[in-house]
């Protein structure tokens, strides 16, 4: 028994989302602070996409799916480049979700009842009811939860972003600028692989990307960017309402 591999489908579909994003060649460049209203699709590009890598945190919110017969999912993060990380993670369709707290070293996971029923039939009831409401804590290095922590760090997000920067397939659009919530943005547009991606970069101050948005060929996905540079939470799961994830699975199979 190794215990349940939380996360590697979120995971796996928050990498595909990002790769999507960067691997569109909607951002690549120089930031700065002016105003991009004058400049070209490009340019603007450019600059957003350096923004993107000089945050030293965001709050990074998903929701919908890649078509192919994916699974719609969301995902609610606020994470920084020290690999800390405060939100969660819904599987869609009523498979569960999972609220997440990574701290440093630690990492904390707490997994709802639709998550145990249907992604751990074989013994998930027993873990819920050993936990009784607790989190589960672990190193943040642990085998077991390596694919959800992952997604916690800013520092992989970035790297994504910067290894697929020159895939610059379809023509890039600028389009009238407009607003996005009380922020004046200016939409880039640009078509790939029958899917229309809508990048909102900020008008004014510096640059940033705030949305992304993927339609078409069965895909209809979001992405939102925003609290740059502020601090993850810094609050964690007292230890009187955590359970130690060594201790679970030995529990569970009997074994010390």
């Amino acid at each position: 028994m190794t215990g349940p591999h939380l996360g590697t489908r979120s995971a796996a579909w928050t990498a595909a989302i990002v790769l999507t994003v960067t691997g569109s060649g909607l951002v690549g460049g120089v930031a700065q602070a002016a105003d991009i209203g004058d400049l070209t699709a490009q340019q603007i590009a450019d600059r957003a996409r350096d923004a993107l890598l000089d945050a030293h945190s965001l709050h990074l919110s998903t929701r919908g799916d890649l078509g192919s017969d994916s699974t719609p999912m969301s995902l609610d993060l606020t994470l920084d480049r020290s690999g800390n990380c405060d939100g969660s993670v819904d599987l869609g369709n009523s498979q569960g979700s999972v609220r997440l707290v990574k701290r440093g070293n630690d990492v904390w996971v707490k997994p709802d009842a639709d998550f145990w029923k249907n992604q751990v039939p074989d013994g998930g009831s027993a873990f819920a009811a050993i936990l009784n409401g607790r989190w589960m804590r672990a190193s943040a290095t642990d085998p077991r939860l390596l694919t959800l922590t992952k997604a916690c760090d800013l520092d992989t997000f970035q790297q994504l972003v910067s290894d697929n920067a020159d895939n610059d397939a379809g023509t890039l659009n600028k389009a009238a600028p407009t607003t996005l919530g009380k922020a004046s943005v200016i939409p880039l547009t640009r078509m790939r692989h029958n899917m229309t991606l809508v990048l909102y970069v900020a008008a004014t101050g510096k640059p940033y990307p705030l949305r992304l948005t993927l339609q078409g060929d069965g895909a209809d996905a979001t992405v939102n960017f925003s609290g740059f540079d502020k601090p993850v939470p810094t609050s964690t799961p007292p230890p009187d309402e955590s359970f130690d994830i060594n201790a679970l699975l030995g529990r569970s199979t009997g074994t010390a």
